[in-house]
Formats: structure tokens, sequence, C-alpha cells
């Protein structure tokens, strides 16, 4: 059953657009009655089916540990908008054992609740203000990171990182990772007990053990990383069940416990004969099967857990976990049915004579779909993450039947996990407030003034809105006949459908605040500065975009060679085109060649002067796009010079070198730029002349600011106040433009 239910699913996830239609912000199903249903897990009763996932608090407590008032308001605002269930992020149970979890001077970027009474305080204060709107909040423990923490602690701590066995780490495999002794371990299973005691008297509604994912818990408890051959944690399934006793025997019978799983890593069904070859994931072959997976859950229902929230995936192949815009909505739906299935069929009951609760998982955000899952009984709850930092308030508009006002997620993980990747806190890319609900409320200005704002992209609906909403006076100009600017294009591949969504969003967004007579609009007009200026406006704001240059490279004129954006905007020209060469492997670029692999059957080779292909996106977006790139067949030139382009083929200089990087390693992170590996291995060169099959040739790198109008504009002093904002200022992802322009129009 496990290989042909992974190997379907692994082949659905690159080319699920074939298949199926996306989903959009639609209220067929409203009124959402088994959405808005109640719910009791153990003795706690929940309103509503909604669970907010695990997406928050990590930088967001103080260097100590205990959550800041910016943690608190974050997961506040959420139980405002009618969440029932509310989940934390990671809080470790395993400081002085694991020692990733520490940075310099002993500190941590994680909550914490072990350290002191200061600190469960901070959790005291969050639970009091989840309850005041009816919400409960249930607290992530994670037994640590293991093989997937931080290994600098080898150079800052002289410690090497730790795992149930001998393993290489997951960000840099030439360090082994400790294996730990069962007295580490025991001492582990005691802090966790501890921890959910605390959150217990706390006020917190119950724990959520974190054992999925290949954090340290599931190092433990899967068979891939647990090859002990001796002692008590020989057995994979020993950790979780002691650690669920541990928890019963301090907490009682009624405490709820809910248990994060994957049914199953799916290392095999990626990965296939690489499991063989790769030396960072040899080890890793025997992985636990779904039915041990399964078997394993029974045994942990048994010991005391509630209910369970079911995915697939670990570090090792990142967009399974953590599916990105790409993968389709509602993705792990038939892996909770499988998990619901099997404990009625086997009759399955909780220790509180209760149906074991399975929650559903995987890009759930709309209301139609979520109601779907649960209407089929396919699951007993739905998890929403990231939709619920798109737009706090998504259960409630759901509820109110408001659907097509809700903010859709558009899956880009560069704010909500990204950020907090590179030393920033959780935010998100389409909702500026989100992570600085401590900061005041956009408050009404004291002085109305006259704004114009020219672009009505991302950045410009924003500033436009924001300005609106605080009362001044706005004409949003764009010189196209649709509001969306660059993204329109961005969105045209099938698999970008969320970003679609978005698109939409805004449109009818700014429809809205025009019909309320908020804003003035004026579509396809390419207005000029002499406008503005004799308009005299108090401030204007450039949201102008960028554009394609291409590069300086000979024969970069002939007809068959265009930009990325003119190809996305005419199709047309891929027609009569076999073969097509893409200069430039970053994220337009590879996404453009999977729609001309996935979609329209082209050959395509990718030609990328660095190391690596997507350098800048985050882990989960770029493993998803690359791995199916490569069981597409799209062959890759990293490390290479183009030297010209020619009619039906690009003359360019391969390095051959055996020392240059795989462009397809997806079970290797890109480190930060600020984080040096002392064992990487120079790249050297051994050049080779390619002439490269091409019909078409495509500059997908060169991107420039359009900001002539705002130069201009700033040099005449055409009005008191000039700005740019997003592409116009400096070219960069949707997070950048929407957060500057929020930013901005606050502060007029």
């Amino acid at each position: 059953m496990s290989e042909q239910i992974l190997e379907n699913l692994e082949e659905y996830y690159g080319n699920w657009f074939q298949h199926n239609q996306a989903p959009q912000m639609t209220s067929e199903l409203y009124p959402y009655t088994s959405l808005f249903s109640p719910i009791t897990i153990n003795r706690c009763e929940i309103k509503n089916r909604i669970v907010m996932g695990p997406m928050g608090n990590i930088n967001m407590a103080d260097e100590h540990g205990k959550p800041t008032e910016k943690m608190i308001k974050y997961f506040v605002e959420r139980a405002k908008g009618n969440v029932g269930l509310i989940t934390t992020g990671l809080i470790p149970t395993s400081f002085g054992v694991d020692p990733s979890l520490f940075e310099g001077d002993k500190l941590s970027y994680f909550p914490r609740i072990d350290r002191s009474r200061t600190n469960i305080s901070g959790w005291r204060d969050l639970a009091y203000g989840v309850h005041s709107f009816g919400s409960k909040i249930f607290i992530q423990l994670t037994a640590g990171l293991g093989r997937v923490g931080n290994p600098e602690c080898l150079v800052k701590q002289l410690k090497l990182p730790v795992s149930a066995s001998w393993n290489p780490n997951y960000y840099i495999p030439a360090i082994p990772c400790k294996r730990l002794s069962d007295h580490a371990i025991k001492k582990i299973v005691k802090n966790t007990a501890q921890a959910a005691c605390d959150a217990q008297v706390a006020g917190l509604d119950g724990v959520y053990l974190h054992g999925h994912e290949g954090y340290l818990m599931e190092q433990l408890s899967n068979t891939a990383f647990n090859r002990r051959k001796l002692g008590r944690y020989s057995n994979f399934m020993q950790f979780g069940l002691d650690m669920v006793e541990a928890i019963r025997s301090r907490c009682g019978a009624n405490f709820p416990i809910m248990y994060r799983i994957d049914l199953s890593l799916a290392l095999g069904s990626t990965y296939g004969d690489k499991m063989n070859k790769v030396n960072s994931l040899k080890k890793f072959k025997k992985e636990r099967t779904i039915e041990e997976t399964l078997e394993y859950m029974d045994k942990l229902v048994k010991a005391g857990v509630d209910m369970f929230d079911v995915d697939l995936g670990c570090y090792d192949n990142w967009w399974l976990p953590h599916p990105p815009a790409t993968m389709p909505s509602g993705c792990y739906v038939d892996i909770a049915e499988i998990a619901k299935k099997h404990f009625e069929e086997n009759g399955m009951k909780t220790n509180a004579g209760q149906p074991v609760a399975v929650v559903a998982v995987g890009k759930l955000g709309y209301p139609d779909l979520a109601e779907k899952v649960l209407r089929q009984n396919k699951a007993d709850m739905v998890m929403l993450a990231r939709p619920l930092l798109a737009d706090p308030f998504w259960a409630q508009k759901a509820y109110e039947g408001r659907v097509e006002e809700i903010t859709p997620c558009i899956g880009c993980h560069e704010a909500c996990i990204k950020e907090f990747l590179e030393g920033g806190h959780p935010q998100c890319a389409v909702c500026p407030r989100t992570g600085f609900e401590d900061v005041d409320i956009d408050s009404p200005t004291t002085k109305q003034k006259r704004v114009a704002v020219v672009g009505a992209g991302p950045a410009g609906v924003v500033a436009a809105a924001t300005l609106s909403k605080r009362g001044h006076a706005v004409d949003l100009y764009e010189r196209s006949s649709e509001i969306g600017g660059t993204l329109k294009i961005a969105s045209v591949a099938k698999n970008k459908y969320e970003l679609k969504n978005y698109v939409k969003y805004l449109q009818l967004l700014v429809k809205k605040l025009q019909n309320e007579g908020k804003i003035n609009v004026f579509l396809g007009k390419n207005v000029k500065n002499e406008e503005l200026e004799a308009k005299n406006y108090d401030a204007i704001i450039y949201a102008t975009g960028s554009f394609c240059t291409g590069l300086n490279i000979d024969g970069a004129v002939l007809p068959h060679v265009h930009t990325v954006t003119e190809a996305l905007e005419n199709l047309s020209v891929f027609d009569n085109a076999s073969s097509v060469a893409i200069i430039g492997g970053g994220d337009s670029g590879c996404e453009l060649a999977y729609m001309l692999s996935y979609e329209m059957g082209k050959k395509v080779t990718i030609l990328e002067s660095g190391s690596a292909l997507m350098r800048t996106s985050c882990t989960a977006n770029r493993g998803h796009i690359l791995h199916y790139l490569e069981k597409a067949g799209v062959k890759t030139y990293n490390c290479c010079k183009v030297q010209r382009i020619e009619e039906g083929y690009v003359d360019i200089l391969a390095n051959i070198h055996k020392s240059v990087p795989n462009p397809y390693n997806t079970w290797q992170p890109i480190l930060p730029d600020n984080v040096v590996n002392p064992l990487a291995k120079k790249i050297k060169q051994k050049l080779k002349a390619v002439a490269v099959d091409a019909d078409v040739v495509i500059f997908a790198a060169g991107t420039r600011s359009e900001n002539r109008l705002y130069k201009e504009a700033y040099e005449k002093h055409i009005a008191p106040e000039i700005y740019a904002v997003g592409d116009a200022q400096k070219c960069g992802k949707v997070f950048v433009a929407t957060k500057q322009a929020y930013n901005l129009a606050r502060s007029i």
C-alpha cells in the first residue's frame, strides 16, 4: 500500500494542474455549517473546526525566552479573527541536551517555558488574551532540532549537533551529529512532561507534540534516523510513548494531547535510486512505512494522544511539509483520510472514550475547500497556517460570508519562513501588519492630504488602500487597463494560481474602495509628471515597478530573443519552437522552464552563470520547482558563460569540472550569506565549448527599476513629498513591496 500511495502522490505534486482545477475564493458552500460547528477534544470544547497551525513565535520572545507583547498580540489577533484552536510554534524542551538550540551567550531565538517563573508569566498573559475571544490555545513542544539544527554549535560551543544515531547534519552534511545516550533522552522526556505541566498551570488548553518533519522527536521515532541496536530507544516507538505517558502522569487524564506526525518521510518515493548514491541520503533508506506509522499512532492513542495532524516529508524534501505556491491546495487531505479511516475501521477510541480526531493540513485556505473536507468526513478539523498570517480574520470573514474579502496567501514563504531563517520574525508578504500587531493600528490622519499613487501593482494598491483608510484623498493611476502590475504577468502559469487569486483580490479591493468613493482610479492612464504637478498634490508615490533589460550578449537583438516579460505577455513566441534556452536561473527563469516543460511540452535548457539555481528563493519553493524540473528532463548548465546567441543555438562555455555543484541538489539547502561553511569545496574550472539548441532564447536576467518618473519628479520638486516604493525603489519580492508601501502610507 505504502509505495503505490506515495508514488502516485509524488507524480501528482508535479503535474496536478493537468488534472485538477485550482481553487478560488468562492462561497458556493456558504453557510459553512461544518466549519463552524463545535468539537470537543478530551474535555476541551472548541467553538469551530479551524486550527491555526504553528506559524509564529520564532524571534518573538525576549532573549531569555519570555513571550513578548509582540508575540502575545500576534496570537490574540487570530483569536479576535474567530479561530477555534490556536497552536504556538516550537517550544524546545531539550536545552542542555541539544546544543543547536543555543546561540551566543547561552541565548536562544525560541520562546521558552522552562527557564524561570517570569517566562511562565508571559504564557499566562497569552492564555488570558486568547481566551478573551473564546478561542483555545495549545502549546507546541519539541524535543529539539537534532540533525536539522544549526551546526554552528560546533564552532561556537565546541559541541557536535546531536541525533538519534550518528547522522549527517542537514545544513552541512560533512558535520556528523552525535548519538544521544538513553540517559539524555530520558532527560528530554522528563523536561517535556514538566513543560506540559507548566503550560497547564499557566492556563493553556493542551499540549501539541512536534513529531514530524525530521526534527529530533522524529529522529528518535523513525527508522530512517534511529538505527540504534541496543537500549530502550532502539525501539523507534518508545520515545514518543514515554513522552505521552509522562505528560499524562503529570497533567492528568483530561489535558488534551495533540501529536503532529508525517505518515511518511516520502524520501524513497522522492529520490528513488538517489537514496543509494547521495552520501547524505544513504543512511536514511529504511524509513518508517505508512503501515508502521499507523501502528505507532494506535499505540500513541492508547498511551493518551487525543488528536493528530498528518502530512508528509521532512527537511530533506522540504517542499512536502512546507507546500509552496506551486503545490496543489488540499495536498494532504487524502493523507488525513487514510488516518481517519484507519481509526474508524479499527474502532479506535481515545482514553476519554472519543473518536480519535484527525486534522487535515496542506494549503486549505479556501473556505469552500475546507468545508468540503469536513462534509466529506475526510477529517475532523482543518489547519490553516499561512492563510491566517495573510488574513487574521479569515475565519470571521468566512463565518459572515465575506469570502471575496479574504486576503489570499500567495505561498511565497518569503516573509513567514525565510524571514525568520535569516534573523527576522514571522511576517507576511500580503498582510504588512502581521508580526506588528503590537504597533498602534493605522490611526486616522489629523491632516488630510491629496495623494497621487502612480502604479497599481501590489505596492501601489497597498499604499492607496492604507492612505484612504486613514482619511487621505487618493488618486490611483495605472497605465494598463487592469490592476495588478507585473503580478498579472507572473501569474500566467497554471501552478501560479495563488498569485492569480491575489491579483483578483487586489482588483476587487480597488473596485470596492472606488465604489465607496474612497479613492479615484484612472486605468489606462499613462500619467505624466506635468499633469501630476498641475494638480498640486501634497504627496506623490511612484509604484511604477520594474522592467527586464536582458544582457549585453552578441545576438541579443535577434528576432527569436525575448525577455521573460515579453514571452509571458505573448506566449505565441513559443508556438513553432521545440527547444528553448533560458538565460538566467533565478526564480523567473526556473518558473518559466517549469511552465514550458509541463504545460507546453518544450525541450528547455537553463543557462546560469552562478553555482545555484533560484538562489534567493525559500528552500521549500526552490526545492519543489527544481525537483520537478529535473524529472521533466530540463538540462541545466550552472557556472557557465554565454558567449553568443545564433539562429537556432546558443554558444556557451560550460564548466564541466567535477567540483561544479549539482544544480538539482534539493536535499541540502543554500546557506545564508552570513553563514560560512568552512568545509565547502572550492569550485574549479574545466571549460568546454557547447552549442545549446534553441529555437527561442529567453532572457530571465537583467531587471531594472522603472523609476524615471520618480527621479524626474524629485529633481523638479513637483510636490512637497515625493516617494518611490516597491520595485520602483529596488527590485525585489512582493513582501518588500507591500511592506514599504504600508509603512510609508502609515507615515503620511
